[in-house]
């Protein structure tokens, strides 16, 4: 047994105790109130961890404890059931919420440090009373994963969950996905659920919901505000800046996450957010073209060709990753090109081989921002003679995901260029508009 555990038992604390802790530390007298955390697996266990009143925490070496007084026991486990906690009340609308995992969904695991994948969809929404006020909640637990464990046979096990839900009487749906991935996510859900005339809302966090300054709360407020709007397709939303001022709501197929860690990470890109929502109730409507909620039953387009793969263009890529994925027998290549959509013109001949042996390869832009243009310079044009089609506007993401679900329904050169350059779900914008860039 660890010093720290021997101390604990001698003096009768329990992990969740609210303690006042007296420390003396080279001569210096401090006083600390807490709740006692789990000791720090891997330490050398000699430290006693409490999370104080400001959500941060600290560690404090038991031989410089002077005393301890608990001032609060650790409540016992709640033992009622979701239902008896947060009954349903009669004029609100249904909302149910979809936990895949993720940041939104995980806490600090106190015995390693590590942010795990911790909450389901019910600790989650008990975590956040306020939405119970917006509507009555059903959760459900679906995955419990890290975004980067996302794959495309959980985005139609999701697709075909929400359909369910929502002809099955709930006025929207909010998914609780990790941050990093939730992106393709979004896009998938925009292709695969057809006729969609309800809200289904992703929402996802930067900082885990133990961290003081946790976006989880009011990104899931703000959603399920979203959810409950006359409003039917497919947004992500999340932080609209740094502060807790209000949120956006960005078009599943026009979103990206730019940032690593900032709260307002998630950007429209070559177009404007939908909409702005503040989480005391207030949705303000940025633009005028997106759908309406309507009645109509949805359904799942779920076929989708795994053989697919995004590749970044950079100076010095060889043609042997090309060739790899004919080789390896992939049905569709998405390619990150530079500027308009470019590769180096040593690639060609293994892109023309591709094509000819009927790979689908399609071509976006690493900038991002703006349209590919693929007739301005030869190596666009040698391209396009090669049989690439230049998917406009189109996030590389999402281009990926789309080609997938186009290639689940015909492997027909002339109907991929067709489908591809169909705007099936707002991915491609018809023009260029001069305020969309770095908003």
């Amino acid at each position: 047994m660890r010093k720290v555990e021997r101390f604990m038992k001698e003096k009768g604390l329990e992990v969740g105790d609210y303690v006042r802790i007296i420390e003396k530390e080279n001569g210096n007298t401090s006083v600390y109130e807490g709740i006692v955390m789990n000791p720090y697996e891997l330490s050398s266990g000699e430290t006693l961890t409490l999370k104080l009143d400001n959500g941060y925490n600290i560690g404090i070496l038991v031989d410089q404890i002077l005393s301890v007084e608990i001032i609060e026991k650790a409540a016992p486990k709640e033992e009622l059931q979701f239902e008896e906690v947060f009954p349903k009340k009669p004029g609100l609308p249904s909302v149910a919420i979809i936990g895949t995992g993720g940041t939104i969904a995980s806490r600090i695991d106190y015995k390693t440090g590590a942010v795990h994948a911790a909450f389901t969809a019910e600790e989650l929404a008990k975590a956040v009373p306020e939405i119970f006020e917006i509507a009555n909640i059903t959760p459900k637990l679906l995955f419990n994963i890290m975004s980067e464990d996302m794959r495309p046979e959980y985005w139609i096990k999701i697709a075909h969950e929400v359909a369910g839900m929502l002809n099955n009487g709930e006025d929207g749906v909010v998914i609780a996905h990790g941050t990093d991935t939730m992106a393709y996510t979004a896009s998938a859900l925009s292709f695969m659920l057809r006729d969609l005339g309800k809200p289904v809302i992703l929402v996802g966090s930067q900082r885990s919901s133990d961290r003081p300054s946790s976006d989880a709360a009011m990104n899931l407020i703000c959603s399920v505000r979203m959810a409950t709007a006359d409003f039917g397709e497919v947004a992500i939303v999340m932080h609209g800046e740094t502060g807790d001022t209000y949120c956006l709501a960005h078009r599943g197929t026009k979103a990206r996450k730019m940032h690593t860690s900032r709260r307002d990470a998630f950007r429209s890109i070559n177009d404007i957010p939908l909409a702005r929502i503040w989480p005391e109730g207030k949705i303000e409507f940025l633009r005028s073209d997106y759908r309406r909620r309507t009645e109509s039953e949805v359904w799942v387009d779920d076929e989708m060709e795994e053989r697919v793969a995004l590749v970044k263009a950079f100076p010095g890529i060889q043609p042997e990753v090309i060739d790899f994925f004919v080789d390896k027998g992939y049905r569709g290549l998405v390619i990150e090109g530079t500027g308009l959509g470019h590769v180096p013109t040593y690639l060609i001949d293994s892109i023309k081989r591709a094509t000819e042996e009927g790979l689908s390869v399609c071509m976006t832009s690493q900038c991002l921002y703006g349209r590919v243009n693929l007739n301005v310079y030869s190596t666009g044009r040698r391209l396009l003679k090669a049989g690439v089609i230049p998917c406009e506007d189109m996030l590389p993401e999402t281009a990926y995901v789309k080609l997938m679900w186009v290639l689940g329904h015909t492997d027909d050169p002339k109907e991929v260029r067709e489908m591809m350059l169909t705007n099936y779900a707002g991915e491609i914008t018809p023009y260029t508009r001069f305020d969309t860039f770095l908003r």
